[in-house]
């Protein structure tokens, strides 16, 4: 049966739908899962989020990835993540990074742990300890899975916790114009393909609509920000919706990161601000600022981050999310980026099935670990 480490991995999952004379009817499905609960699994396919209640599940397993990233992709895309969102005060231990910014966001006040760190494992996270100690904080790891799994067993061994997974997405750029990408080959089985063959002997009927529970009315997050609506029939954006991107933040637009993030220390405005390539979406209605975003360009100029992608509450399900990322992306591209990427965290079922829809999956997860008090 699943476990919260498949959160993130690609699964193939029968359920039972119904009963024919004496036989169950069972259905199959394969995707991404987000989410993973004491009663129900969920699931983003091609056609979209799909939820099983885990009464009905049959079977279900972890498959391969169609591709599986190399470290040394992982590594580089670890860096250019790191470059997007500077943690104003940093610390090496060879090839590991130390980041702090006042506590502000678990990315930019943990240390990354890519690479060699120029001495024995222990000896390496008992530096961590210290660094952190001098800085007055708390000491958190973030482990890119499944590349930094031994620093994971070694923190395991020391009682460190853990934060719920968080998935690095990516897409190739420029995204799709309608937002629906073309369902890949193996996105979906049926009784005769190879994966389900491994079930044979079973009455197989597809999935239905009934099954499938698309998000409605959710919020979506971006890393640790927040995304509009999700539903596939929502309107349009709204009439006069004018996206404008500038070079730095309005003061707007820091109060509403600052509402989210419940404040904004000068540690903050140098994490969002201390990158060369960066542009600020403001999304105004009658004067009113109603939804904003982030981008930036790192990696060499390879990589289109996006973060803190914020909609209302009262202008949500209007397509101002899609809207945000299609021209932070655009603007990406005539920057030069070919890849876009983004962190958000595995249980955000709604953020995931928004940014599956525009074409993002699922490159690895990380978990950021946390020292005992």
């Amino acid at each position: 049966m699943l476990r919260q480490q498949d959160v993130g991995h690609r699964i193939v999952v029968r359920w039972i739908v119904g009963i024919r004379e004496g036989r169950p009817l069972f259905s199959d499905a394969l995707g991404e899962l987000v989410e993973l609960s004491e009663t129900h699994l969920t699931l983003a396919t091609a056609k979209g989020p799909l939820r099983v209640p885990v009464a009905q599940v049959h079977r279900a397993k972890r498959v391969p990835a169609t591709r599986r990233p190399t470290a040394a992709a992982v590594v580089a895309l670890e860096r250019a993540a790191d470059e997007a969102w500077p943690a104003p005060t940093r610390g090496r231990l060879g090839d590991w990074l130390l980041r702090s910014a006042d506590g502000w966001t678990g990315r930019a006040n943990s240390a990354l742990p890519i690479g060699d760190p120029d001495r024995p494992l222990p000896a390496a996270v008992d530096a961590v300890e210290r660094w952190y100690a001098e800085q007055g904080q708390p000491a958190m790891i973030n482990t890119p899975l499944p590349l930094a799994a031994p620093v994971g067993t070694e923190l395991d061994a020391r009682g460190w916790t853990a934060r719920p997974p968080t998935l690095v997405q990516t897409a190739p750029l420029p995204l799709p114009a309608e937002g629906r990408p073309a369902p890949r080959q193996g996105d979906a089985v049926s009784a005769t393909s190879d994966v389900a063959g491994t079930w044979r002997g079973a009455v197989t009927e597809p999935a239905t609509d009934a099954v499938a529970e698309p998000g409605t009315d959710a919020v979506a997050e971006v890393g640790t920000g927040a995304a509009g609506e999700v539903s596939p029939g929502a309107p349009g954006a709204w009439r006069g919706a004018v996206v404008e991107l500038a070079a730095a933040p309005s003061e707007q637009w820091l109060a509403v990161a600052a509402g989210r993030k419940g404040g904004l220390p000068g540690a903050a405005r140098h994490v969002l601000t201390a990158v060369d390539q960066v542009r600020f979406a403001h999304v105004y209605v009658d004067g009113a600022l109603v939804a904003v975003g982030r981008g930036t360009v790192t990696g060499q100029g390879r990589w289109l981050g996006l973060s803190l992608i914020e909609v209302l509450p009262e202008a949500r399900r209007r397509g101002l999310a899609r809207q945000v990322i299609h021209e932070l992306t655009a603007w990406g591209v005539s920057s030069g980026a070919t890849h876009a990427f983004l962190q958000v965290e595995q249980h955000n079922t709604a953020a995931v099935t928004l940014y599956r829809r525009l074409g993002f999956t699922t490159h690895h997860t990380y978990l950021t670990r946390v020292a005992p008090r």
